[in-house]
């Protein structure tokens, strides 16, 4: 226990501690294989958050897409409590089993439900070749592995929600700052105006000056409200981060298809929030091909943020194709290199029959002033 405690601790990449926490589990028992579904809390969507050494049948994504199994009706009718581990045959595996090149021998597995207090999170798997009865030490231990990793969860999910508070705190902070340069936009207006009646008769040159200052203004004011209010009302990231935004997309995904996608952020940038839309759009719409044309097992979601750039790395590890031999009918690739050019920046991709493909955005930013 006080090793899977460190593994749950010692790392804020929750896929990282769930997986070594599945292989500590998996030798405690003897076992060797093993897997973890979460619960998308947006969508309610199960997907795989962690894998240890899977047969060849369930490492094809199709098999561990976030449809209905055994284990997880019997997590979503209650029946599987944090106290209540049960050993029970794998419906995923059952189509296999006769052929053992396939399963590796696994018929059965030991679901672990995941909550925090009462709420239900997810559910961890352990499997090994030849099943035995757990006995009660076993079953115990299971069960404190499963407070631990539920606990760990939410702890994610909470520092998550910190973040997503943390940005709509800074909109409230950009709100006010935009009505406080409306309302000084606005006296200038004022003034202006006030001082054009006042010469209307005497100096109708200058109240004419006025005048037109008073209408410069108020195009100059009304300009920035517009990208402003436009820039507050983004979408779809309008509530959260973009790292947050992505990886809200990449468990999507995984539900969908079956499809591990890692997400790897690196150093931190203020982007502007339609600059952020853009980018996730590009990702979401790389998923998309991904999904349609690369029979993908993993892909990796890369953003990595420096002084002078931001990039974005889509790459995935599946049929790959000649770039050169698209047909010109492809608008998803088209559309891409249309927002990174309306961005400032420029896209590239590179691939090879058989060997997956990589897609990347790079965003020059503009340097700080002095």
């Amino acid at each position: 226990m006080a090793a899977v405690a460190e593994a749950l601790n010692s790392t804020a990449d929750l896929r990282q501690a769930l997986t070594r926490t599945l292989a500590l589990t998996a030798q405690a028992l003897d076992l060797h294989t093993g897997w973890v579904w979460l619960r998308d809390p947006d969508g309610g969507q199960f997907y795989s958050a962690a894998t240890l050494n899977l047969p060849p049948y369930l490492q094809e994504p199709v098999r561990m897409t976030g449809r209905s199994c055994w284990c997880i009706e019997a997590f979503q009718a209650g029946e599987l409590t944090p106290r209540n581990v049960d050993v029970m045959e794998c419906s995923r595996l059952r189509p296999a089993v006769a052929s053992p090149r396939q399963t590796l021998g696994l018929r059965y597995h030991a679901s672990l439900p995941l909550y925090f207090q009462t709420k239900p999170l997810g559910i961890m798997n352990v499997a090994g070749p030849a099943w035995r009865q757990l006995a009660p030490a076993e079953l115990e231990l299971l069960s404190a592995v499963a407070y631990q990793v539920g606990l760990a969860v939410e702890r994610a999910r909470l520092a998550e929600a910190s973040a997503r508070l943390a940005r709509a705190e800074e909109r409230t902070r950009i709100a006010r700052e935009i009505h406080d340069t409306l309302a000084q936009g606005l006296t200038a207006i004022a003034l202006h105006l006030e001082s054009a009646l006042r010469h209307l008769d005497d100096a109708p040159d200058r109240a004419r000056e006025r005048v037109e200052r008073a209408l410069a203004t108020a195009r100059e004011s009304l300009e920035d409200a517009r990208r402003s209010v436009l820039d507050l009302r983004t979408a779809p990231i309008a509530s959260q981060p973009l790292p947050e935004a992505l990886a809200a997309l990449a468990r999507g995904f995984t539900a969908d298809t079956g499809v591990r996608v890692d997400v790897r952020t690196t150093g931190t940038v203020a982007l502007p929030l339609h600059a952020e839309a853009e980018l996730y759009r590009i990702a979401q719409e790389a998923l998309t091909n991904v999904r349609r044309h690369a029979r993908a097992h993993v892909v990796t979601l890369d953003l990595r943020a420096a002084d002078r750039a931001v990039v974005l790395t889509v790459r995935d590890d599946g049929a790959g194709f000649n770039p050169r031999a698209v047909p010109p009918g492809r608008h998803g690739l088209v559309g891409m290199r249309e927002r990174a050019r309306l961005l400032g920046g420029r896209l590239r991709l590179a691939s090879q029959p058989g060997r997956g493909a990589t897609l990347r955005v790079t965003l020059p930013l503009p340097e700080a002033a002095p």
